[in-house]
């Protein structure tokens, strides 16, 4: 089937208390990988592509490959840009065929964030294509996202409507104490803050940072109200392994590269089963 927006895709996650699985791809054997996952466990999924992912692979070519794939499958499939921060390559991937995509306008003050993301909404809604934004700061790193966590604002429940009223975003991701990255320690989310959070707005809130997180924590965090949860650094992690792992494995006159990468589509394949059944998602396509 086509590919679907965020808006779309994300529709019944809070009534039916689920949270829709996003997750970061590197290449076609991770992404396929989820795909298979997201098929056999008949659940909706995100597929997302950070800026760094985009610009190694190609931006067209990224959406040419997640488009073919959903085309294949009869479940619902979503093409995410990942922490967006740069606004030709935002403009350009919405002209290129992504479903929906993320504004991280979370360093400007609460007035430029309003604006900026308002700006992305306003063009990307002219193509039908979905915007996430973000509001507070996650910690950590991922590629181009550095935030100290020591530092890093966690979301003020007051000032959510007045965002979600003047921006008009499609899900909007809150920092309730995650962070990009592994963890050093045992993450310590505020579900205080994120009750309060939900009892304030009714659009779609989004879990970054969901690499080391307890399963207890992910639960608790979909039964108050999450709609996307993101994973990434697990995945990435399981593909360099998967490779140091099969060449280790296979005689060195072994000359198809099919062989070894395949590895990496099985790895990310039984990751992607642990979460979506994690976030309840399966049997929900």
């Amino acid at each position: 089937m086509s590919l679907v927006t965020l808006r779309e895709i994300l529709r019944d996650t809070r009534q039916k208390k689920y949270a829709v699985p996003a997750f970061n791809f590197n290449g076609y054997e991770d992404a396929q990988g989820m795909i298979n996952s997201a098929l056999k466990m008949r659940s909706p999924i995100i597929l997302m592509a950070s800026m760094g992912a985009v610009k190694y692979i190609g931006l067209k070519q990224t959406a040419g490959m997640i488009r073919g794939m959903a085309e294949m499958v009869d479940i619902p499939v979503c093409l995410h840009l990942d922490h967006g921060t740069d606004m030709a390559l935002l403009k350009e991937a919405v002209v290129a065929g992504f479903t929906s995509v993320m504004i991280d306008a979370s360093k400007e003050n609460f007035e430029k964030n309003i604006e900026t993301t308002r700006k992305v909404v306003d063009y990307a809604g002219k193509f039908g294509c979905s915007v996430e934004a973000e509001l507070g700061k996650i910690g950590g790193r991922e590629e181009h996202i550095v935030a100290d966590s020591a530092e890093s604002a966690l979301t003020d429940p007051a000032i959510v409507p007045e965002f979600v009223e003047k921006t008009n975003v499609d899900a909007l991701a809150v920092a309730v104490g995650t962070a990009h990255g592994f963890y050093k320690s045992t993450p310590k989310l505020d579900f205080g803050r994120l009750e309060d959070i939900v009892g304030l707005t009714g659009c779609p809130l989004v879990l970054h940072g969901g690499t080391g997180v307890p399963e207890e924590d992910f639960k608790k965090c979909i039964r108050i109200g999450m709609s996307k949860i993101n994973v990434g650094t697990e995945f990435k992690a399981a593909y360099a392994g998967a490779i140091r792992d099969a060449v280790g494995n296979y005689k060195k006159d072994e000359l198809d590269p099919r062989t070894y990468l395949k590895h990496v589509k099985e790895i990310c394949e039984k990751i992607a089963d642990k979460k979506i059944k994690l976030f309840g998602a399966d049997g929900k396509a």
